[in-house]
């Protein structure tokens, strides 16, 4: 093999890393980028570039952006006293597309698993009780995953800010379109326990 094509088969190798791509889907992914290396190649190389020189997370929540503190911890109209606590970033970004949530985030960096070894203090749990005290939250959304793991951190967090501010979990249950014969036992369970009155 030449030097080139070495370069073009490290590509695949890096791009068959990233999660939903396996080697097959990141081979497809490579050449398309090369049949268009003009308009998407080029560009996207230049892009990448830039977002690993500037990309930082913020220093308040843990937001990923391209300033120390991000534009959602900047923007005083969301100062209104309310943090949804979130997983990574990927999860904020969700919540924000949603265009519902109005107040600030902190992301913890995952989830305690016993399993794993991650425990408090590898996520960013102490942060989060400095954050209530330091900037008077009323209010803390934990916004965690349905799995065992999140629900873990989940009662730890609530035992760690326990007395100290309001908390809420997300409510768990039936999605809007769907349909009960299609659930799991467990998400019929959780839409039973949370029903509410008409």
């Amino acid at each position: 093999m030449s030097q080139s094509t070495d370069k073009i088969e490290e590509l695949i190798a890096l791009m068959a890393r990233l999660p939903g791509l396996g080697p097959r889907s990141a081979r497809r992914a490579v050449l398309h980028l090369i049949r268009k290396r003009g308009i998407l190649l080029s560009p996207l190389a230049d892009t990448m570039q830039e977002v690993a020189a500037s990309a930082r997370e913020c220093l308040n929540c843990g937001n990923v952006g391209t300033s120390d503190i991000c534009e959602i911890c900047e923007d005083t109209r969301r100062a209104n006293g309310i943090l949804c606590v979130v997983e990574d970033v990927a999860d904020l970004w969700a919540m924000e597309r949603s265009g519902v949530f109005k107040g600030r985030y902190h992301v913890l960096g995952g989830t305690l698993s016993a399993l794993d070894g991650v425990g408090p203090e590898e996520l960013r749990i102490p942060q989060l009780v400095t954050r209530v005290q330091a900037e008077e939250i009323s209010e803390v959304i934990l916004a965690l995953n349905a799995t065992i793991d999140g629900q873990t951190t989940v009662h730890y967090i609530a035992d760690q800010l326990e007395g100290r501010v309001e908390m809420s979990s997300l409510a768990q249950g039936v999605p809007i379109g769907g349909e009960l014969d299609y659930l799991d036992d467990g998400t019929i369970t959780a839409a039973l326990t949370a029903r509410k009155k008409l």
